[in-house]
């Protein structure tokens, strides 16, 4: 039979080594942080990425506008897939009020065909991009930070305190060593 004692660690008590506090402390030490500093460390790495991602999707949303174009050009007989969606590059018209009718290449989604009318998104020089995040976006990059962010952190912690087991272990055996090239030749006497 086997009885446990709790807090042995840090009673006094003739058979306790100075590595068995160390090692208790650590682990409480261990313990708080993993429970409170990791969840808060990935808290405040989302709310920055949070504010870092809103403020470039704002940026993004001054820059990108949105027109309602129709396709003019080709459907292409293979579809290339891009981001899991599928979709394909062609011509497109729109009218600009005061500018009159422009025409560009741009992405638009696979099941348009030619004459159909579509939003497509261009930055200010032009160019066709993808629609700036909304706000979904911004709280799935923000969840997504924090969540790496408090997992890593949890990880870092368990594998400094697995190595810093591993070390004490190792000078614990060392001190028995010592311990017992010391006394073992007393013990192990014949007695005649």
């Amino acid at each position: 039979m086997r009885t446990r004692v709790r807090g042995w660690r840090w009673r006094r008590n003739p058979l306790r080594r100075r590595s068995d506090v160390v090692e208790a402390w650590a682990a409480l030490a261990v313990a708080v942080l993993l429970f409170v500093g990791a969840p808060l460390a990935g808290a405040l790495a989302g709310l920055w990425a949070h504010e870092e991602a809103r403020t470039a999707a704002t940026a993004q949303r001054a820059e990108r506008h949105r027109v309602r174009a129709e396709v003019i050009g080709d459907t292409p007989e293979r579809l290339p897939s891009v981001g899991g969606r599928q979709a394909y590059r062609t011509t497109v018209r729109w009218a600009e009020p005061g500018q009159g009718t422009r025409t560009a290449s741009a992405r638009v989604p696979a099941e348009a065909r030619q004459g159909d009318v579509v939003d497509v998104w261009f930055d200010s020089r032009g160019r066709s991009v993808a629609p700036p995040p909304d706000d979904v976006a911004v709280w799935q990059h923000t969840v997504g930070v924090g969540v790496c962010v408090a997992g890593g952190a949890a990880a870092v912690l368990l594998l400094g305190h697995g190595i810093a087991r591993h070390v004490s272990l190792r000078h614990r055996m060392d001190e028995w060593e010592r311990e017992w090239a010391r006394t073992g030749p007393d013990w192990s006497r014949r007695r005649a």
